[in-house]
């Protein structure tokens, strides 16, 4: 075996190890090794693949990595319609839907059932085996609050995924569904030259709670659900993004397939997990419709036990060869219904409207509640989001309120049971300076959030903190949430300059740590000083300024003094850069709380300055370059993507934003993403950061 054929067999064995373990943790619950261990595994692939880029795979475990951002979403074309349900609050309706089942397999006399105008359904087939009607089987499962989507894979590996659109064109997503953990990239067993399921994406109430979190922190718009949250998380143009939101997904259709066939439903969903694809949780095989009305009911009890939101449950006749038979209307199956569950309210006394202080300095109401026990949980708060949502309902301290729990994880205030009211209620003001450090609070005009501009406010300060010394910012290693509190506790930060004033015997002394620990820590805050300045921008924390928009703003002010002296018209200028965030960059800059601050990080040595890069200069004509058409994906390290474009065009190259057959290079950086995985399927030759830096030489 040649030392090539041993790398690629070294790299086949980890990705299958890989793939064992992700199946046990993510599909069986029952992981084998550590997550340690697993990452370690992960470093293992991760390295070899980047020394062997060749021997990359589209089914690789290393691709679920969001690449870069896409242009936009192409179109896909259903091969099988994805249709919608009908569905009903009322257990008659379903009764209904099992006497127009019979009728319509024979059951039940003459007709179809289905109304008049209505198409009748295809004619019962003399090959179909007759059913006795007492014996005629649903599968009943949980119908999953979330996003419908389907998942083909050709030859057992997944080549695309997509909305549902309209039922017979959706969006492709197939960048964001490959970060998804339960979406198999490659199944197991035997080959299946075309597959295609169809499940629905959601996102977990402990994830959808962390993300509305920090929407609030950064003085955002809450998700209203979950199910709109992981709607809003596969339409992001970043799978980078998408990755973070920690979405799952469960299986449980048909869409086409060729080379394997199923005899009922049940037997699909029985053999998803041998396939390593993931079914939900509670389906069962119900004889009779009495049965399937039972288990209804039973689920509905139990609705809370599971870790995502259901809102009813879903029937479908288990026979699948009977899916033909009964057909379809131009929207929903005829061979399957859902039965949706009544949203939990129930009325309490709202006692009181306080406001928390998020990390960017908005200010929250919550409602203090007289204690309710709703949906299995005691609710004694909820959120309020806003003033305008305060007025719009016209909520006041005293009143009896209605408060739901749906397809929410947070109970929200429905309305105001006015036939309650006494007329001793109050009406509830936002306050015009900061509840925890007395600084005046702004409410930008055609914004919602009422904020404090100060970043040292205390309220602020430990998620200031967090974020300032997270990865994406300064990355300063050992400044955790734990040490944070420490310091906070003891007093020695009251903002994020003050990290560079700690020394390494207090920090010693401090509850679980050492002199070695304590050590690490000041080195790393040491290295953190030479971040590039973009980082620099994006760790103070300004409203509206992710790390996109500091690498805009690092790339067209020279420093720190520069910036914070630019007009909202100057910064409006640069793209990307809307009058919100330019106004809240200006405001910024007005606060002598954050001047300080500033002055801090300059005294203690902070990189405050971009690194100085000389313009792109007249074109320089190349015959690698000329009539040539380049694309870039993945991070760059030695360059922004707008100066390796820049560089591209100077010497005579085109660059495109997609892969064709026309493409003559793509140019590889870090984390590359979907463009990569097509150059590889089209043959198109690749170029390492490393290789397109010597032939820019």
């Amino acid at each position: 075996m040649s030392a090539k054929e041993e790398i690629a067999a070294r790299i086949e064995a980890l990705r299958r190890e890989l793939r064992h373990h992700n199946r046990m943790y993510y599909i069986e619950n029952s992981p084998e090794v550590s997550d340690a261990e697993y990452d370690a595994m992960m470093r293992r692939l991760l390295e070899l693949e980047k020394a062997h880029p060749e021997l990359i795979t589209p089914d690789s475990p290393s691709r679920r990595v969001g690449g870069e951002p896409l242009e936009a979403f192409a179109s896909v074309e259903h091969a099988v319609p994805m249709l919608s349900l009908d569905n009903t609050y009322s257990k008659k309706e379903v009764l209904a839907f099992d006497t127009r089942i019979k009728r319509a397999l024979g059951f039940g006399g003459e007709g179809s059932g289905y109304g008049a105008g209505a198409p009748s359904p295809t004619p019962k087939p003399d090959t179909l085996s007759p059913i006795p009607e007492q014996e005629m089987k649903y599968v009943v499962e949980p119908k999953v609050d979330g996003v419908a989507v389907s998942l083909r894979y050709e030859n057992n590996v997944f080549v695309q995924g997509a909305t549902r659109g309209n039922g017979l064109v959706g969006d492709d997503i197939t960048a964001n569904l490959r970060t998804i953990r339960t979406v198999p990239l490659r199944l197991e067993g035997n080959t299946i030259p075309v597959l295609e399921v169809r499940g629905e994406v959601y996102m977990p109430r402990h994830a959808f709670q962390k993300l509305n979190e920090e929407k609030e922190a950064v003085g955002e718009e809450p998700f209203a659900n979950p199910r709109n949250a992981a709607a809003g998380s596969l339409k992001l143009l970043d799978p980078r993004t998408s990755a973070k939101r920690k979405l799952d997904i469960v299986v449980h259709s048909l869409g086409q397939m060729e080379g394997v066939s199923f005899n009922t439903h049940f037997e699909f969903l029985e053999k998803l997990k041998k396939r390593g694809l993931k079914a939900n949780q509670g389906y069962k095989l119900c004889k009779g419709i009495e049965d399937v009305m039972r288990y209804c009911d039973a689920w509905e009890e139990k609705r809370d036990t599971l870790p995502y939101e259901i809102d009813g449950m879903v029937i479908k006749v288990n026979r699948l060869e009977l899916h033909d038979v009964l057909g379809a209307t131009s929207k929903s199956p005829r061979w399957a219904f859902a039965y949706k569950f009544k949203a939990r309210q129930a009325s309490t006394v709202l006692k009181d409207i306080v406001v928390q202080v998020g990390r960017t300095g908005v200010l929250t109401p919550v409602a203090l509640l007289e204690p309710l026990r709703l949906g299995g949980t005691v609710i004694s708060r909820a959120t309020l989001h806003n003033a305008d949502e305060i007025k719009r309902k016209d909520i006041r301290i005293g009143d009896t309120v209605l408060v739901e729990k749906g397809g929410e994880v947070i109970p929200k205030v429905v309305k105001v049971v006015l036939t309650k009211r006494t007329g001793k209620e109050k009406v509830f003001a936002m306050p015009d300076r900061c509840p925890v450090c007395s600084s005046e609070v702004v409410k930008v005009e055609g914004e919602v959030a009422v904020r404090c501009g100060n970043i040292a406010c205390p309220s602020q300060l430990k998620n200031r903190l967090k974020h300032f010394a997270s990865r994406g910012a300064m990355d300063i290693e050992g400044l955790g949430e734990v040490l944070i509190e420490q310091l906070l506790q003891d007093g020695l930060v009251k903002d994020v300059g003050d990290v560079y004033n700690l020394d390494e015997d207090t920090v010693a002394r401090l509850e679980r740590m050492a002199q070695k620990s304590a050590q690490n820590l000041m080195q790393a805050i040491e290295k953190s000083k030479k971040r590039n300045f973009s980082r620099v921008i994006f760790g103070v924390g300004m409203s509206y300024v992710g790390s996109k928009a500091a690498d805009l703003l690092s790339e067209h002010f020279r420093t720190m003094e520069d910036l914070s002296l630019a007009s909202t018209e100057e910064l409006e200028t640069i793209p990307e850069i809307g009058p919100g965030t330019a106004e809240s960059i200006v405001r910024f800059f007005k606060k002598e709380e954050n001047d300080r601050v500033i002055e801090k990080l300059r005294a203690a040595g902070v990189n405050m300055a971009s690194a100085a890069t000389p313009g792109p200069g007249p074109p320089t004509p190349d015959p690698r370059f000329q009539a040539k058409t380049f694309v870039l994906t993945g991070a760059l390290k030695t360059m922004t993507r707008h100066q390796a474009e820049e560089e591209i065009k100077r010497r005579g190259g085109e660059v495109s934003s997609s892969v064709s057959p026309k493409t003559d290079y793509v140019v590889v950086g870090e984390n590359p993403g979907s463009k990569y995985d097509r150059a590889l399927s089209l043959k198109v030759k690749t170029l390492p950061e490393q290789e397109f830096l010597k032939i820019l030489r």
